[in-house]
């Protein structure tokens, strides 16, 4: 046994089942235990009884004592120095507690519940309560718990291996919640690498610590009735207009050192103010454990753990279910297109490329600095669904929404040629990706969330159901209709005759895909300016221009999503490091687009031909789109019962008096929105309060209304019953 013992004090072996516990011996049985911190070692029975007190065996700390017949259980008490003691259970007299059915379902890649078996989870075993770690890393020769209950010493708590899936686990008696701990690995040529955090950590330390916290629940949800609501499936009918929010920067206590709302004050405050603006969700940029507050949470380093700086998992669990009571949505952003370097992360975690690629060609992304999961391996495909499963199924979010898309679905993305590697037909596409995300987007609507692809490129059904070839998302960010309506907007209005088609083109495609508009945080960063700042003219025509376009998109077919600060259209650039510019609310311009944003989202929820048929052609009719002259346009929304809603778009500053406008229908009219009203800041120009078409027909309609069409504004219009 010397040199069993000498691995075992040396912190190199593989299997130290095989020498630790209770075992067989020529003349009976012995129990051993590896304590170097101890001085003498009294092993006990149940009841506390000594039966027998420790012998060294090897100088390091290595302890062995005859086992008496027909006793199954026992414990250490262990001697620090005289008069100081403790006892504890000692974890190699436990078996494994993986079940044969998680460790086949764990092998194939297709554990749904992968968070409740891996990493630190809260066990009683035989009526001993503790914590059972258990950690993915087939390819490193020896794994261990190390942390606040062990001195972070890597000799004393190494795990036991299942090879056939490439799994380590441990029980160990007496750790529970608030424990701090990392995996310590040596790779497969004995090499000790960085401490790793738990890539299926719960909660970690606030920094500069970075290890894993034992976290354990203890929430009572009170949102049953919002999730049997949510479980019947998405509703792409219903009314979804999201407020986009980075959780660090919404609002900051600036005379308490500029620090972070936590979410119980969040759930106080935003809350209250997404139900007074009429949002019907709340998408959260990346609130999982990131390193580096300058990426916003878009690099990852805990895709299980909602991050530490704004509270405790149950406290994310609090605000999610105010938000329910509340009836508001919640969607976070989840990213599974790459992870950063950081060496206590998931790179190189067992000392090979194991969630990453290992050529460079495949796993690395220069642009961002960051790795790529490799989708063509089970067992990360696996982690990523789990962690997706964990965000619906126990934080109880109603959606997720992708980020880079299309940075996962191509193999040349943003690379040279001779930089990247096709795939096995000699395409760029990344098959292995594509397959991910089919079965990624088929597990979460199972379980009654939505999801959102961020995808740049003309990938052809990005929304449209995996049996018919799609990729399953719910809904695809138009990122063509917000890069060319921004560029038409941002156009001084002299020029905007020439740009039409950049406000029109969006409806050649609109019902290829079930698209969400996104005005998002992209749009407001990295020397882009504010929305506001985009808009030509003096400042009464910067605000009107921006009115008049969060019409035109309310109007516009498709689900909407604003970023925090634009509904009061914030002036500069948004900042992370500080709270939004609430203090512009104190300007009237600023307060009356709050008012507009606030009207806006009332109408589009009360009025079905604003929200019912996005997706098909059925829902939307041009009135007149190629009044480019006078960057005039007007279409009109129909619900399923044949209601409409008329939208009309004026992007001069001049007022059209005795504007003919075709209409489908005799009767009496009415403006519902006019976004040049006093209230919103605006010059006051309106319509009476009703109108009767006449049979004077216009545009291919068989009668018309006769309008004034206000300076740089959109109108709605609804026909009264």
């Amino acid at each position: 046994m010397n040199n069993e013992y000498a691995a075992l004090v040396d912190g190199r072996h593989g299997d130290p089942f095989s020498v630790l516990g209770v075992h067989a011996a020529a003349d009976g049985r012995v129990v051993r235990t590896f304590q170097p911190q101890a001085v003498a070692i009294e092993l006990l029975d149940r009841n506390g009884a000594v039966l027998a007190t420790m012998q060294r065996t090897h100088p390091a700390g290595l302890f062995e004592a005859r086992f008496p017949p027909r006793l199954r259980r026992y414990r250490l008490r262990i001697e620090l120095a005289p008069g100081k003691h403790y006892t504890i259970d000692d974890p190699y007299a436990f078996p494994s507690t993986l079940g044969e059915l998680d460790l086949h379902l764990l092998g194939e890649g297709t554990h749904l519940e992968i968070n409740r078996t891996l990493g630190a989870r809260a066990v009683t075993v035989a009526g001993t309560t503790g914590t059972r770690f258990a950690v993915w890393a087939p390819n490193a020769s020896r794994v261990s718990v190390v942390g606040s209950f062990n001195d972070w010493d890597g000799r004393r708590h190494p795990m036991r291996f299942h090879p056939g899936n490439g799994l380590w686990e441990i029980f160990i008696p007496g750790v529970g919640h608030g424990d701090l701990y990392k995996f310590e690995l040596l790779d497969r040529d004995g090499k000790l690498l960085p401490l790793k955090s738990d890539p299926l950590a719960n909660f970690s330390e606030p920094p500069p610590g970075n290890a894993a916290v034992v976290y354990t629940s203890n929430y009572t949800w009170q949102d049953d009735a919002w999730q049997r609501g949510r479980h019947a499936g998405p509703r792409l009918d219903a009314p979804l207009s999201i407020y986009e929010v980075h959780a660090g920067s919404w609002r900051r206590r600036a005379d308490e050192g500029n620090r972070y709302l936590q979410w119980h004050e969040l759930a106080d405050e935003l809350i209250d103010y997404v139900l007074d603006m009429g949002f019907t969700h709340i998408e959260l940029l990346p609130i999982s454990e990131h390193p580096f507050d300058g990426s916003w949470g878009y690099q990852p380093i805990g895709l299980y753990a909602p991050t530490q700086r704004f509270g405790t998992p149950d406290d994310f669990r609090h605000f999610v279910d105010r938000c329910h009571q509340a009836g508001i949505g919640v969607i976070v952003d989840w990213v599974p297109a790459h992870f950063p370097r950081d060496e206590h992360g998931l790179a190189r975690f067992d000392g090979t490329a194991l969630y990453e690629h290992a050529d460079p060609r495949k796993g690395e992304h220069a642009d961002w600095g960051t790795l790529i999961f490799n989708f063509g391996r089970r067992e990360v495909v696996n982690y990523l669904i789990g962690s997706a499963l964990y965000w619906i199924d126990k934080m109880h979010v109603d959606g997720l929404r992708v980020d880079a898309v299309a940075s996962m679905l191509y193999l040349d993305y943003s690379r040279e040629a001779g930089d990247w590697l096709p795939n096995k037909h000699g395409g760029n596409e990344n098959l292995e990706a594509v397959e991910f995300l089919q079965r990624f987007n088929e597990i979460i609507h199972a379980h009654g969330a939505i999801s959102l692809a961020e995808e740049s490129t003309s990938w052809p059904g990005v929304s449209r159901p995996v049996f018919s070839g799609g990729l399953g998302f719910t809904y695809k960010w138009n990122m063509g209709w917000m890069n060319d309506t921004l560029r038409y907007v941002q156009e001084d209005p002299i020029h905007r005759r020439y740009h039409h088609d950049k406000l029109t083109f969006g409806l050649v495609y609109a019902f290829s895909e079930n698209f969400l508009l996104p005005l998002s945080h992209d749009e407001v960063v990295h020397g882009k300016r504010s929305l506001l700042g985009r808009m030509p003219g003096d400042e009464f025509q910067r605000f009107a221009n921006l009115r008049a376009y969060y019409g035109f998109m309310f109007g516009h077919p498709g689900k909407k999503l604003l970023f925090m600060g634009n509904e009061f259209a914030q002036s500069a650039e948004w900042n992370h490091d500080q709270s939004l510019d609430w203090h512009l609310l104190n300007h009237a311009p600023h307060r009356g687009m709050q008012n507009l944003v606030r009207d806006l989202n009332r109408i589009y929820r009360k009025f079905s031909a604003l929200h019912q048929v996005d997706f098909e052609q059925s829902g939307f009719a041009w009135l007149n789109g190629m009044d480019r002259d006078h960057s005039i346009i007007a279409w009109l929304r129909r619900d399923q019962q044949g209601n409409v809603v008329i939208c009309v778009s004026n992007f001069t500053p001049v007022v059209r008096h005795d504007y003919h406008l075709g209409v489908p229908a005799a009767g009496h009219y009415r403006e519902i929105l006019n976004t040049d009203a006093v209230t919103y800041g605006g010059s006051g120009v309106s319509n009476d309060r009703t109108m009767l078409a006449s049979e004077h027909a216009a545009q291919g309609q068989p009668q018309s209304l006769r309008l004034v069409l206000p300076p740089l504004a959109t109108l709605f219009i609804s026909k009264t019953q």
